[in-house]
């Protein structure tokens, strides 16, 4: 899931941002951040009530109805329920209280869709919401403006909500509220001007880009204090969203770090060539036990977040002390480009092209022999231990044991076996994986574990047909792995990633479909699957060299 943008060099020009909001009297229109190019030496523009709302801008701060009546049903449904008002802001608690007590048909079936919708995962329940919030349509209608293949999964499962969510708004007369509200998320939107203004300021100016109204890529933040105090970060296509509650501490370093995505996230996928040679040290780095398990088996995603947290490191107000034990953390944690990625960012800064140009030239400066000698003095830091409090009840255990089949057999031998065999495969040793994993199929020939294990045997030695074959055979006929969800997820993106190598995008794009359908799936594969649907979708506007 990454941006696609305009190639552009800034020309030594400044960026100013802008917020502006709706006339006195209209109805409530999004109040946007406006980046733009000023004259030299322009001051920034102030903050004008009363002024029209500014043109579309690639950047935009807003106060979404749609999200705001998105999240009225879900909290009048019992979303968050049980928890105290003591973590709620005083605005969400009080409209908490009266969505709560909501009566009408049309709360009935909301309530009734979001108890048959309902996921384990609380973070995963509001995680559809907020998509859906993001990508549908005005009020009162809520249909979503995007094709059907651009629309996220996350959505898609919700199919049926935007009828329902329209009866609720009309019933409830949740326009009403949403007018009386404005004060409140417009006190909100000026007070995100500033520091929004500053991070699209410094950011875009050192990576010297200019940031176009025209173009299809979008960073919005979605002002909605009924999410609660947290910060949602997601992305889906040519489109960055935050989703901020205010009325609290305002996040810059998650901002910041965003927003360099939003600007930068597309570049190794522009120059794959350049970046695949420094694959090895990646491959070193897999086996960081804290590295982000979505980022173990994405190798673009994993040196844009070394490159965004190398310019993080120059963007932010650090003495040298704190940013040296800062990349000592990154190395760590298993992200090890960070540091020559950013010992060699002065020499793009003395240079004249924008970073999308500099770019391959940033990439070679890498000398893969030193570091990869540097990293064998690297020890990766031990997986952090679960917080107190963060362990699950007895009762959670065995809810989690009984929705979440599995086919291991009860048998400490085929156990230990499968152990062996993944951390074999961690390793990179695929014959000794092979091994763990044949002992099993001798025992239990239809093992979909091991079955699984060798297909990932045969993709370390390269054979694409054997691995095929393996994945084939756990996602269709009588051997699929139905009983597994992580099996089956997992065999539908490695065989969309094998067929997309083959040169059949279509064939790949049903596979890493078929992946986030799989009920049940590990959430690391639905998102493998969203970022192989949308490198397709980028393709689409940018040709790879």
């Amino acid at each position: 899931m990454r941006m696609t943008k305009t190639i552009r060099r800034m020309l030594q020009s400044a960026l100013c941002a802008a917020i502006t909001l709706p006339a006195a009297g209209q109805a409530p229109a999004p109040a946007q951040v406006q980046t733009q190019a000023p004259p030299p030496a322009a001051p920034s523009p102030a903050v004008r009530p009363h002024h029209r709302a500014a043109p579309p801008s690639a950047v935009t701060v807003d106060g979404s109805e749609a999200m705001f009546a998105t999240m009225c049903a879900l909290v009048a449904a019992g979303f968050e329920s049980n928890v105290s008002a003591d973590h709620w802001t005083a605005f969400r608690a009080q409209m908490r209280e009266r969505l709560r007590q909501q009566q009408g048909p049309a709360v009935d079936a909301v309530r009734e869709f979001y108890k048959q919708h309902e996921l384990q995962d609380a973070g995963a329940t509001l995680s559809r919401y907020l998509w859906f919030g993001l990508v549908t349509g005005p009020a009162p209608k809520f249909q979503t403006v995007l094709r059907r293949d651009e629309i996220p999964p996350e959505v898609l499962a919700l199919e049926g909500f935007g009828e329902i969510l329209s009866n609720y708004y009309q019933e409830q007369k949740i326009g009403q509220l949403w007018r009386q509200v404005q004060p409140i998320y417009e006190r909100e939107v000026v007070r995100l001007h500033d520091p929004v203004s500053q991070i699209v300021f410094v950011s875009a100016a050192y990576v010297r880009e200019i940031l176009d109204a025209t173009d299809p890529d979008t960073f919005t933040i979605v002002v909605e204090p009924l999410v609660g105090r947290i910060t949602n970060v997601r992305n889906f296509g040519n489109h960055y969203a935050l989703v901020l509650s205010g009325g609290e501490e305002i996040p810059t370093d998650v901002l910041r770090h965003a927003f360099l995505h939003f600007l930068l996230d597309r570049l190794p996928l522009t120059y794959p060539r350049v970046v695949a040679v420094k694959r090895p040290l990646f491959e070193k780095a897999a086996l960081a036990p804290r590295l982000a398990p979505e980022l173990k088996d994405d190798y673009a995603s994993y040196f844009a977040e070394c490159l965004v947290r190398a310019v993080e490191l120059k963007l932010k107000r650090m003495s040298p002390g704190e940013k040296e034990a800062a990349l000592s953390r990154y190395d760590e944690d298993g992200y090890v480009l960070a540091r020559p990625l950013f010992g060699a960012l002065p020499k793009y800064e003395s240079s004249a092209p924008s970073m999308k140009l500099f770019f391959p030239d940033l990439v070679r400066a890498i000398d893969t022999g030193a570091e990869s000698k540097r990293l064998a003095t690297v020890n990766f830091a031990a997986a952090e231990p679960a917080k107190t409090g963060d362990e699950p009840s007895a009762e959670e255990v065995a809810r989690r044991k009984k929705t979440t089949p599995t086919t291991v057999p009860n048998d400490a031998e085929v156990i230990a076996a499968l152990t062996e065999g993944e951390r074999r495969i961690a390793e990179k040793n695929p014959r000794a994986a092979e091994s763990s994993f044949q002992k099993v199929l001798t025992k239990y020939p239809d093992q979909a574990r091991a079955w699984y294990g060798m297909g990932l045997v045969a993709l370390l030695d390269h054979d694409a047909a054997r691995a095929k074959q393996v994945f084939g055979r756990l996602t269709t006929g009588e051997y699929a792995a139905t009983a597994d969800p992580m099996v089956l997820a997992w065999s539908h993106i490695y065989l969309a990633r094998i067929f997309d190598d083959e040169g059949k995008p279509d064939v790949a794009k049903a596979e890493y479909q078929s992946a986030l359908a799989v009920e049940g799936g590990p959430d690391q594969a639905k998102l493998a699957a969203q970022k192989g649907l949308a490198a397709f979708a980028g393709d689409k506007s940018t040709a790879r060299p």
